[in-house]
């Protein structure tokens, strides 16, 4: 019994490693176009599929089973071929990266141009549009640079040349300045400082900009040898089943008939048992006379 189960899995084994390869090597193709008519006096409907393939698509992909359709079955009628040289048209995307001075995106949109030639590497060439949406700007990186700042602020009627009586700093702009030299003034009666503050002011700024944007579009590639199949799917109308006819009802006993029946079914037990035993209680009676007889 073991060999046998051993058997049976090594033959199950090896018929799915023969079929598989062979269902994963067949490709599935879709129809370029399905055109729906009717044909002949009867006006019969069809399926037309067309199919475009390349010269070394294996055609056994395209599907050919019957389908239903609209209470019809559909059916392969014909598969006709035809070489021909077409045109194969696809969508294709290209980005673009340059560099820039601004980050402004006004002003990056306005050096880029709103459309471009293209010429991919397997001879498909087109128009392609800038896609707006995709701009983006980026930063390159970043410097801090620092300049030097002053100010002079003059301080009147003071009634010495004291340093303690001018600030040692003070606000310009935002930032604060240090003081870094007095020059003094004497009236006869007052002093007059006139003081230099200085200060230095750090600010960072991009050293350029990086921009990316993508031209989407169609490409197009001429002189280019395809197979056109089409196939053809006659119909015949799907039977409607008619439902199966219902047997006529029997006539049976009434409910109080059959009651009846079934009450007197106990009874009549009873007297068949009682006559059983009638019956057995002569034929015993008429066995004893006969061996009195004998003797």
């Amino acid at each position: 019994m073991k060999k046998r189960v051993a058997a049976l899995l090594c033959a199950l084994s090896t018929l799915l490693c023969t079929t598989l390869p062979a269902l994963a090597a067949t490709k599935q193709y879709y129809p370029i176009s399905v055109e729906e008519y009717t044909y002949g006096p009867l006006e019969e409907p069809r399926v037309s599929k067309v199919y475009q393939l390349a010269l070394s698509d294996d055609p056994s992909g395209i599907p050919t089973e019957d389908f239903e359709r609209d209470g019809r079955h559909f059916y392969l009628l014909d598969m006709t071929r035809k070489d021909e040289v077409g045109v194969d048209t696809q969508p294709y995307t290209e980005t673009v990266t340059m560099d820039s001075d601004t980050g402004d995106m006004a002003q990056v949109l306005k050096r880029l141009d709103g459309q471009m030639e293209v010429t991919t590497e397997d001879g498909h060439t087109g128009t392609l549009i800038l896609d707006h949406t995709s701009v983006k700007v980026a930063v390159k990186g970043y410097q801090t640079s620092t300049r030097n700042l002053s100010a002079n602020r003059t301080y009147p009627s003071l009634s010495d040349a004291d340093l303690d009586l001018i600030p040692k700093t003070i606000t310009e702009g935002g930032r604060t300045l240090t003081l870094a030299d007095v020059q003094w003034a004497n009236d006869g009666t007052f002093y007059t400082a006139t003081a230099s503050y200085t200060g230095t002011a750090s600010s960072r700024y991009a050293t350029g900009y990086t921009v990316t944007a993508n031209y989407t579009g169609e490409v197009a590639k001429t002189n280019c040898e395809v197979v056109t199949y089409t196939a053809v799917f006659g119909s015949t109308e799907i039977p409607i089943e008619e439902p199966a006819e219902q047997p006529e009802p029997v006539e049976t006993d009434t409910p109080a008939e059959a009651n009846g029946v079934t009450d007197l079914l106990p009874l009549l037990g009873c007297v068949g048992g009682v006559a059983a035993l009638v019956a057995a209680a002569c034929w015993g009676c008429q066995k004893i006379k006969e061996r009195k007889m004998r003797t």
